[in-house]
């Protein structure tokens, strides 16, 4: 059977997220199948995968042990409630997670996304300080350029302006460190950045303007993918963790695209041997295959709810499909197929490899900077002037006609492979890139 006739004829109902609509819809892009490093376009393509989805099909798409979990799970227990009931793989998968997430870190709250588990981390914060007596820690400090999802909290804590300019005042009581991208310094760096570092001893002066008493916990993304992939300087978050630990406020990691494997180990936590109070999850958590995400507490946070008459509610959160039972199958199975293929630390192997393909770039016209870590790259074009975006968009377009699948933020060309990749497919994805960079978008 032709995959044309899967194409939609009528494409006027659904408003597209993050989508230049219009002109989608005028030439639509649909991939109707997928299998390990390859998408299949309506019109019969093979599109290699340079973006692991949307920086969370790390393991591939379409593998027999995840769909098989699915559809087992689907036949046998649909869904269960967890207010009040549970069922039995949700503290499965639960256990699990602890036991390759960074030491003490154990407990773990579900949540359906990125966005909704930077909510969850952003209320625990604020309910932990209270229920510890300090009602005045209020204040949350995230990072210009950060991305923490798209519900207010996390748009409050971000620092994207394109997020925040059509939503009003947001949450109050909210500042922002600056970002840690010096162009002018580190252009062209592989790995950590060796200028830069210094920039969280701004943490310490935001402290000091509004007192530590007032502040409760700091959230930043280890690298910062959305925003174009900016890695942190060398000692940059010893720091922040130094910061937090001398003021009693919470540190927490957004994870959501560093997580499981991304860097060459399971959590950006551990590569970079840094230990937040909370952890952010979602993405690789089910290989992109259904919703679900992840929070990641401390003993110490866990165990200062855990007060008062034990018929009575600790904590007044959570969410109709927390710990889902068929994602909580897909993501044991996820958990398994990263466990059975070392994927969780492929990347450490690969990345040298990744590494020089990816600058191999740098003598292409326009490429202002390349910047990578584990299996993420960030290739930085010069703007058009007058029409910012539209050279990345551009090649964004090329790329898809060519077979690849590449990510566009800004001007910045953002990479992040399914973690299964080979060095053929490394050649094959830089050599389509190259043939698209030297035409002189």
């Amino acid at each position: 059977m032709s995959n044309r006739l899967n194409a939609p004829n009528d494409l006027r109902a659904f408003w597209m997220p993050f989508t230049a609509n219009r002109q989608f819809k005028q030439e639509p892009r649909m991939f109707v199948g997928a299998k390990d490093m390859y998408y299949t376009t309506h019109d019969g393509r093979q599109v290699l995968d340079g973006t692991a989805g949307l920086w969370c099909v790390n393991a591939g798409h379409c593998r027999p042990k995840i769909t098989e979990a699915i559809r087992e799970q689907a036949g046998e227990l649909d869904y269960a409630p967890a207010f009040q009931l549970g069922h039995p793989k949700a503290f499965e998968l639960a256990n699990r997670l602890v036991d390759i997430a960074p030491e003490g870190l154990n407990h773990v709250l579900y949540t359906n996304s990125g966005s909704e588990s930077v909510e969850t981390a952003l209320k625990v914060a604020l309910a932990y300080h209270r229920v510890k007596g300090n009602g005045s820690r209020f204040r949350l400090i995230g990072r210009e350029r950060g991305y923490h999802g798209v519900n207010f909290g996390g748009i409050s804590v971000g620092g994207i302006v394109t997020n925040r300019k059509m939503f009003g005042t947001l949450l109050t009581g909210v500042d922002h460190m600056p970002h840690t991208h010096q162009p002018g310094k580190n252009n062209f760096t592989r790995g950590e950045p060796e200028h830069g570092g210094d920039i969280a001893t701004e943490l310490e002066r935001i402290v000091t303007l509004h007192d530590a008493s007032t502040v409760a916990a700091v959230i930043v993304e280890p690298v910062a993918g959305s925003t174009g992939v900016l890695i942190p300087p060398k000692g940059y978050l010893q720091k922040l963790r130094e910061i937090c630990t001398k003021h009693g406020i919470l540190l927490i990691f957004d994870e959501v695209i560093t997580g499981f494997g991304r860097l060459g180990a399971p959590f950006a936590a551990q590569y970079y041997d840094v230990k937040p109070d909370m952890i952010t999850a979602a993405k690789g958590l089910t290989n992109g295959v259904i919703p679900m995400g992840a929070v990641f507490v401390t003993s110490e946070i866990h165990d200062a709810f855990m007060n008062g008459p034990e018929h009575m509610i600790e904590f007044f959160h959570g969410y109709t499909y927390s710990g889902n039972p068929i994602a909580s199958a897909a993501a044991l199975a996820t958990l398994d197929t990263y466990k059975e293929e070392g994927l969780l630390t492929r990347a450490a192997e690969l990345s040298d490899y990744w590494a020089d393909a990816l600058h191999s770039l740098k003598d292409c016209p326009n490429v202002i900077d390349i910047r990578n870590t584990g299996l993420i790259g960030a290739i930085e074009l010069d703007p058009i002037a007058g029409e910012p975006t539209k050279r990345a968009f551009t090649a964004f377009l090329k790329a898809y006609e060519s077979g690849l699948l590449i990510r566009t933020t800004g001007d910045i060309i953002a990479l992040s492979p399914p973690l299964i990749i080979e060095k053929q497919h490394i050649d094959e994805l830089f050599g389509k890139l190259r043939t698209i960079l030297q035409n002189n978008i």
